[in-house]
């Protein structure tokens, strides 16, 4: 199917600068055809809406104010444009103004008042107690080797056992954990470091890999290795994690950091507060952690109408 070939509504003076823009975006900023023709539709529908009625020139665009702008803004909400469509016109539409002013010259203030919508809240993907057991089980099967196996279930339970990040569960060396450990000092990020408490199963997880690893660790060197002696690498797990989804039907969108979300939604379920839930995690705000709560409210809700009688009967009727 040929594209629809992109018409601007713009003069002899502008429809130039137009095209300079276009080979800026293609040549010096190296954007993909498919982004640039996405760029160009989005700057066309942008001239179209503030000029319907004649052809827009350089000395218009300068002159575009704030309602010029808010009229555009309020034309895509009544369309109900999606918020990602919306932004990414913003941002196209941004970009060709700020070219106008480093390249031309050309400045436009009230273009300020033009932002990017509020994107709706996504909310954290998390597993059950049951799939998350499930995963923990399953993960050491479908590994290359026996070493490799334990060394993938071992990381998998760091990720649903303490609420690690990937980076920060493969970035831990021999040595950090140990059988006396109650405790574990972990760096996220903004190399900010928190405590988390270690249950047992961990270390034994832990140990169980290094006593099947082909490679002999000293004290300060990676925990956790790949095939070839080097720091795994967080593709693997994420691979390992593909597998996963295959051979126990889970969901496409299910990732290794589901693991960390699950930690943090069932220990909410089970009435640790936010605020233990926030140190846990290493977030600096409250805000972000409170995002479980919305988890933990979709589910109880799901539950809810699953169980309650009166919506059983509902379904007979």
């Amino acid at each position: 199917m040929v594209a629809e070939v992109i018409k601007f509504n713009a003069d002899e003076t502008l429809l130039p600068m137009i095209k300079r823009w276009q080979d800026w975006l293609l040549k010096e900023r190296l954007y993909s055809e498919h982004t640039l023709d996405a760029y160009s539709r989005d700057l066309a529908i942008f001239i179209s809406k503030v000029s319907p009625d004649h052809k827009l020139s350089l000395d218009d665009i300068s002159k575009l104010d704030v309602r010029d702008f808010r009229y555009f803004l309020s034309q895509r909400a009544a369309q109900y444009i999606n918020k990602s469509s919306m932004s990414r016109e913003i941002s196209a539409i941004k970009n060709f103004f700020k070219w106008l002013d480093i390249q031309v010259g050309i400045k436009n203030p009230a273009i300020s008042v033009i932002s990017s919508p509020r994107q709706a809240k996504v909310l954290p993907k998390a597993l059950d107690a049951e799939d998350s057991f499930e995963v923990l089980d399953e993960v050491q099967f479908i590994a290359s080797s026996t070493w490799q196996g334990l060394r993938d279930r071992a990381i998998f339970t760091l990720l649903y056992g303490c609420g690690l990040r990937i980076s920060e569960a493969l970035s831990l060396n021999v040595g950090d954990i140990s059988a006396q450990s109650e405790f574990l000092r972990v760096k996220g990020k903004g190399n900010k470091e928190r405590i988390v408490p270690l249950l047992p199963i961990i270390w034994q997880n832990i140990e169980a890999y290094l006593a099947k690893s082909p490679y002999h660790l000293s004290v300060g060197e990676p925990l956790f290795l790949g095939a070839r002696g080097e720091r795994l690498s967080p593709r693997i797990i994420q691979r390992q994690m593909q597998k996963l989804r295959g051979r126990l039907g889970l969901p496409d969108t299910l990732t290794p950091h589901a693991l960390r979300h699950s930690f943090a939604t069932q220990l909410l379920a089970q009435g640790v507060d936010l605020r233990s839930i926030q140190e846990l995690l290493g977030h600096s705000s409250l805000i972000t952690t409170q995002r479980y709560t919305d988890v933990q409210t979709e589910t109880i809700q799901r539950e809810y109408h699953k169980a309650h009688p009166l919506e059983q009967n509902q379904d007979k009727d």
